[in-house]
């Protein structure tokens, strides 16, 4: 058994961490991130599809857990499978469905891995899925995931005990919501989760610029923290009034339902509003965070919209500034 394990004896196969994100935070650079959605069964195939066409345009995939309380495939064995077809991942990972054992074990085994980037989240309420009727667990919620995160990559567990093994490396994100209807709570938990150690933050659905640019002058300034817009792909004005009616604290414009209304064409109408969202975060923030469910294959065409360049081609732009 240790043979087919080993590479040689003693040596066990390593799996290295992809640094993609985790460079670009550090130097400032603009950063694209998106969203995949794990399948409700065993087969991977739409996912990996949608994931390839992601590959050369952003620095790092997202692979949802357990989103809306709904009931999918494990976020860490997704990321697994991105990073095998050459897309690094970003694992989200929520205290709802963990106890602390739980949790440490899994962040354990993403670092051995290679899955060094966690986004920690709290999690949606169970009574909003599909099995209203399960219990949440909530042990520990995304701050104090993000302190545990870091005592980890100390090499001490949450019992303040010295890892024996080893430490880890995890890069440790956090969600924010610039459009949250109390700034003080806003405030408060974009504070607590800097000072537990989040080096990045990705924002939930961005509707209103205005409260994004307030965000940024006002909590974000300063932090020295990559801040990723969320941008939402809207499909047509159904979708739209639904997304108001089913996602807490996201509140779509009207001029923008309408406007898909009128819209001969609304999915490319949703396109063209999320390429314009993307120009306007790039004025304000590090980054954004793409969301198109089930049509992730349209994100490379709204990015080149917006005026955003693939990761690839940036990437050779900058080998050769190098020469």
């Amino acid at each position: 058994m240790n043979a087919a394990l080993n590479g040689q004896a003693g040596s066990p196969i390593a799996i290295a961490p992809q640094h993609r994100l985790r460079t670009a935070a550090r130097s400032g650079e603009f950063i694209v991130t998106a969203e995949v959605m794990p399948p409700k069964g065993g087969d991977p195939s739409h996912m990996l599809e949608m994931a390839g066409h992601l590959k050369d345009w952003v620095h790092a995939v997202n692979v949802t857990d357990g989103s809306r309380a709904v009931l999918r495939m494990s976020a860490l064995a997704c990321s697994v499978l991105l990073k095998q077809a050459g897309v690094e991942p970003i694992c989200q990972m929520t205290g709802r469905d963990r106890n602390a054992i739980a949790l440490q074990a899994d962040l354990m085994g993403a670092h051995a891995l290679g899955l060094n980037n966690i986004l920690t989240l709290t999690g949606d309420p169970i009574k909003a899925g599909d099995h209203p009727k399960g219990k949440s667990v909530h042990e520990l919620d995304s701050i104090r995931m993000l302190r545990l995160i870091r005592q980890l990559n100390s090499g001490v567990d949450l019992n303040e005990k010295h890892m024996s093994d080893g430490a880890l490396d995890i890069f440790a994100g956090a969600a924010v919501d610039p459009q949250s209807r109390s700034w003080s709570g806003l405030q408060s938990r974009f504070e607590k989760k800097m000072e537990a150690g989040a080096q990045f933050f990705q924002s939930q659905l961005i509707s209103d610029f205005d409260k994004l640019e307030k965000f940024m002058d006002q909590i974000a300034v300063g932090c020295d923290r990559p801040i990723l817009a969320g941008i939402f792909l809207l499909k047509s004005a159904k979708n739209a009034a639904f997304i108001n009616r089913c996602v807490p604290g996201v509140d779509i414009p009207q001029h923008i339902i309408d406007r898909l209304e009128a819209a001969d064409e609304p999915l490319r109408e949703g396109m063209k509003i999320a390429a314009e969202q993307v120009q306007a975060a790039r004025q304000l923030c590090q980054g954004v965070h793409m969301m198109a469910v089930r049509r992730e294959d349209l994100i490379p065409e709204i990015l080149e919209m917006a005026g955003v360049e693939p990761q690839t081609l940036q990437q050779k732009v900058s080998a050769l500034s190098a020469v």
